[in-house]
């Protein structure tokens, strides 16, 4: 027993298809075959007994009213009292249909009899119905039976079964405060706690309006207990939280760039501008003006080798100032060459996207190299090539020694 009682609830399939049935694929088709039969309205109209007791509805509201034991152990009248358009176990009381149903609501005494075998109903449960809306409290006799309702679960069908009908005859607001009240004594003050798996698995869900079954079931959640074995609602909110603020893996893009941001020789840009118009370029763009730049880095590269030759030409003729310059730009070289052979090749192309930044250096240069454009040695072109990956220190030899 003890294990029963922590065990952790199921939801019942048959219930919630059951359910899902009544709130949605109402009508049946069956309408045609009693539509000139309406025994429903006819025996709330006190024409007709209903079968097989052979008793009118008169005799049931003024006679079996506080006859708690009859209304206990007679299985056959509920299916008359309470209709539904489905078939019930009771296979003399025939389904509703809907013109049957629209007849019912026009009928003021079908209306005033079905109110009072709700009533009496209630009274059997230990509620009472203390106005118009709906609203139900306990009855005098609550205590008694309470202990009742809680130990004979066969009535939990028969309540299913009123809140239905109430639905089909027009009082559908009469089944929330009913529902609500079934709760709070079920969670909160735990007078019929038995009550609470069909509550929750079939009272609840006889409710069309889908905010209503919401604040139900928020109700039943804040006093369900345990809390972590309420299953008929959403997850709690803690638990969505928690799984939005997982933060996402970072991508290997992101990763190489950063490892290239630490890596990279910083390099102040000439023009400002001009870097951040570039950044904002397409990847097309991007491309051809990585071609564009790497033609005029060629061109560049063959002046730079004419310069070469001119300037060893002229070594010898050269002041001591001069002299000390070219020696200070070879020392500088040199260094920079020692720290850019650790870069990778990515870092290479990068810093030649960096020269592209700067389109104003290469358009100069590529005029002063147009006439020396085919004196150059393959080999003289690696080395200039070399060191124009290095980050453009050969085209400031160049201007410098000029």
């Amino acid at each position: 027993d003890g294990t029963e009682l922590t065990a952790k609830p199921k939801r019942s399939f048959y219930a919630a298809r059951d359910l899902y049935k009544y709130r949605h694929q109402y009508p049946n088709f069956k309408d045609l075959r009693y539509q000139n039969d309406l025994c429903n309205l006819r025996f709330y109209k006190n024409k007709i007994p209903f079968k097989p007791d052979g008793v009118y509805i008169e005799e049931v509201l003024n006679k079996w009213k506080g006859d708690y034991e009859k209304l206990e152990h007679n299985h056959t009248y509920i299916q008359w009292l309470f209709p539904l358009r489905e078939q019930g176990l009771n296979f003399y009381a025939k389904e509703l249909t809907t013109y049957e149903i629209e007849e019912f609501k026009k009928t003021k005494e079908a209306i005033r009899r079905f109110l009072l075998a709700y009533k009496m109903m209630l009274e059997f449960f230990g509620i009472k119905l203390i106005d118009k809306t709906g609203n139900v409290a306990r009855a005098a006799n609550w205590q008694e039976r309470f202990q009742h309702l809680n130990e004979s679960q066969h009535n939990y069908l028969r309540i299913t079964r009123i809140l239905k009908s109430l639905g089909e005859l027009g009082y559908e607001s009469f089944k929330s405060p009913l529902v609500k009240f079934i709760l709070h004594e079920a969670l909160v003050e735990d007078t019929i706690p038995n009550i609470k798996q069909s509550a929750l698995e079939y009272f609840v869900y006889t409710i069309r309006d889908r905010r209503e079954r919401r604040k139900l079931l928020r109700f039943a959640q804040q006093h369900y207990t345990p809390p972590e074995h309420f299953i008929w609602g959403p997850p709690r909110k803690q638990k969505l939280e928690g799984s939005k603020t997982n933060k996402k893996p970072a991508s290997p893009i992101s990763i190489n760039n950063s490892y290239i941001s630490k890596h990279k020789k910083p390099k102040e840009p000439k023009n400002t501008s001009a870097s951040g118009s570039s950044a904002g370029k397409t990847t097309e763009e991007r491309k051809v003006e990585l071609t564009k730049n790497r033609e005029e880095n060629d061109q560049n590269e063959q002046e730079m080798n004419s310069d070469a030759v001119r300037q060893n030409n002229s070594e010898k003729n050269s002041d001591t100032d001069i002299g000390q310059l070219a020696k200070s730009e070879d020392t500088r070289d040199t260094s920079d060459r020692k720290e850019d052979a650790s870069h990778s090749k990515k870092d290479d192309e990068n810093l030649n996207d960096d020269c592209g930044n700067h389109p104003g250096t290469v358009e100069k240069d590529l005029c002063d190299a147009e006439d020396s454009s085919n004196n150059m040695s393959a080999d003289l072109q690696d080395n200039v090539a070399k060191d124009m990956l290095s980050g453009g220190n050969t085209t400031r030899n160049k201007d410098e020694l000029k």
